[in-house]
C-alpha cells in the first residue's frame, strides 16, 4: 500500500511538471488507476501559491496540454497591434508638431509688430491688429527696417515736411505764425533731418527730387526765420512809416545772416538761391516756388514739393502768382502791362532769358522783359496772350509789398 502512494505521489509531480511547462511535447500521461481518485494528497501544501492546475480528472487524457504563454510574451502566431507606451509616439506616425508656448516654427515667417507711433505716414493702418491676426506673407508697405533702402528714398524725406505745411499753412498761403511759435521745437528737428541726411543718399536722388529738395529746405527755413522773430518789432518809427509795421524788411539779414546746416554744410537763404536755383538746375518756374514770406511773393504750397508732383506743381505755382493783381495785371486802357518787381533786370528777370529768350515777338523790349512776357503767355488765358503778343503797351513794375503773409 505504501509502494502505491509513493508512485501516485510521484505520477502525481509528474502531471503537475508536465502542465507548467510551457510548449511541452510530452507525451499525455498514463490515466492513473482507477483507485487514484482515493488518494489523499498530503504532500501539497495548500497554502503555497501555485499555478492552477486542472484536477487530474479533467484533463483529458487524449489531448494535448494547452501552451501557456509566458506573462507578457506575444503569441507568434498572432499578429496583435502595436500599442504605444504612455505620452510614446509612433514614430512611423505623422503628426501635426504642437509648439511649445512662446515657440516659433523655424519655418514659420513671424510677422513683424510694428511699435506704436512707429507707423508710417502713408500707411493704412490697422491700429488693432493682434500679431496674429496677420498673414506672414503679407509685406506690410509701411514697415521700413533699418537697412531697407526706402528708409532714404526721397518721397519718404519730402513727407517729413507735410505735418507743418499742412498744419499752419492755409489754401492761400498765409501761415499762423502766432500757432507755429509754439513749436519751434519741431521746426527745429524737421531742420535737423536736412542736416542728417547723408550727401551719398542725396546724390543718389534724380534731378527732380533734388530740386524738391532745396525747395523745401528754403522755405522751412524762411518759416523758421520768421518764428524767431514774431511778431516783428519795427527798427524805428522812421523805417514803420516808410515799410509798414509788419513788413519783413526789419528782419536784418534774412537772407544772409541766419544760417543752417544741410548734409553738414553752412548755407545761407542766399547761398541756396544762386548755387541751386540761379545756376545748377536752370528750371525758372522754381521762382514761384519760393516763399519770400510777404503778400507780394509767391504763395506758400500748404504741401511740399516731391518728384512725381514736381512739374504740375510748378505750373501750379505760376498760374496762382500770376492771378495776383500784385504780380501781373493788364490796363488796356492806358496801355500798360504791370509786371512783378521780381521779372526786373536782376538776376532773376535774367532766369528766363536762357529758356524762354525771343527775338521775334515783344519786339521793343528789353531781353529780360521779352523772356518774361513769352513765358507768361504759357499761363494766362488766350485773349490775354494775345494782347501779350501783339498789343501796343509799355511795361512797369510792381512795387512789392513786403507785408508779412502773417494769417494768424
Amino acid at each position: 500500500m505504501a509502494k502505491r502512494r509513493d508512485v501516485c505521489a510521484i505520477l502525481l509531480v509528474m502531471l503537475v511538471f508536465i502542465a507548467a511547462c510551457p510548449r511541452s511535447t510530452a507525451q499525455p500521461a498514463a490515466p492513473p488507476p482507477p483507485d487514484t481518485a482515493k488518494v489523499e494528497l498530503t504532500l501539497i501544501d495548500p497554502n503555497e501559491a501555485t499555478p492552477v492546475i486542472p484536477e487530474p480528472n479533467q484533463v483529458d487524457p487524449n489531448e494535448a496540454a494547452p501552451v501557456i504563454p509566458e506573462p507578457n510574451q506575444a503569441d507568434p502566431n498572432q499578429t496583435a497591434p502595436v500599442i504605444p507606451e504612455p505620452s510614446q509616439i509612433d514614430p512611423n506616425e505623422a503628426t501635426p508638431a504642437v509648439p511649445e508656448p512662446n515657440q516659433t516654427e523655424p519655418n514659420d515667417l513671424e510677422p513683424e509688430k510694428v511699435e506704436p507711433g512707429n507707423a508710417d505716414a502713408n500707411d493704412i493702418g490697422h491700429p488693432n491688429i493682434e500679431p496674429n491676426d496677420i498673414d506672414s506673407n503679407d509685406i506690410s508697405p509701411l514697415k521700413t527696417e533699418p537697412n531697407d533702402p526706402n528708409a532714404n528714398s526721397a518721397a519718404s524725406f519730402h513727407d517729413k515736411c507735410a505735418p507743418i505745411l499742412k498744419t499752419f499753412v492755409n489754401a492761400n498761403g498765409m501761415v499762423d505764425y502766432k500757432g507755429l511759435t509754439h513749436k519751434k521745437p519741431n521746426l527745429n528737428d524737421l531742420l535737423d533731418e536736412f542736416n542728417k541726411l547723408d550727401p551719398n543718399v542725396y546724390e543718389s536722388w534724380p534731378r527732380e527730387d533734388k530740386i524738391a529738395f532745396w525747395i523745401n529746405a528754403y522755405n522751412i527755413k524762411m518759416l523758421d526765420i520768421i518764428v524767431n522773430n514774431y511778431p516783428i518789432k519795427p527798427l524805428s518809427r522812421f523805417h514803420s512809416v516808410i515799410w509798414g509795421a509788419k513788413s519783413i524788411r526789419h528782419i536784418e539779414g534774412k537772407w544772409t545772416k541766419f544760417k543752417f546746416l544741410v548734409m553738414d554744410e553752412v548755407f545761407t537763404l542766399l547761398e541756396i538761391d544762386k548755387r541751386f536755383f540761379r545756376n545748377e538746375f536752370d528750371e525758372p518756374r522754381i521762382l514761384f516756388a519760393l516763399t519770400r514770406a510777404s503778400l507780394s511773393s509767391p504763395p506758400l504750397r500748404n504741401e511740399p514739393y516731391s518728384a512725381d508732383m514736381l512739374d504740375k506743381q510748378l505750373d501750379d505755382q505760376a498760374k496762382k502768382f500770376f492771378s495776383s493783381p500784385l504780380a501781373f495785371r493788364i490796363d488796356k486802357k492806358k496801355g500798360r502791362v504791370y509786371l512783378s518787381a521780381l521779372f526786373q533786370k536782376t538776376e532773376y528777370g535774367k532766369m528766363f532769358v536762357a529758356r524762354y529768350g525771343i527775338d521775334r515777338k515783344f519786339k521793343g523790349k528789353e531781353p529780360e522783359t521779352r523772356a518774361v512776357l513769352n513765358f507768361i503767355a504759357n499761363f494766362v488765358s488766350e485773349d490775354v496772350k494775345s494782347y501779350l503778343e501783339l498789343g501796343n503797351y509799355t511795361v512797369q513794375f510792381i512795387g512789392y509789398n513786403w507785408t508779412i503773409n502773417d494769417g494768424s
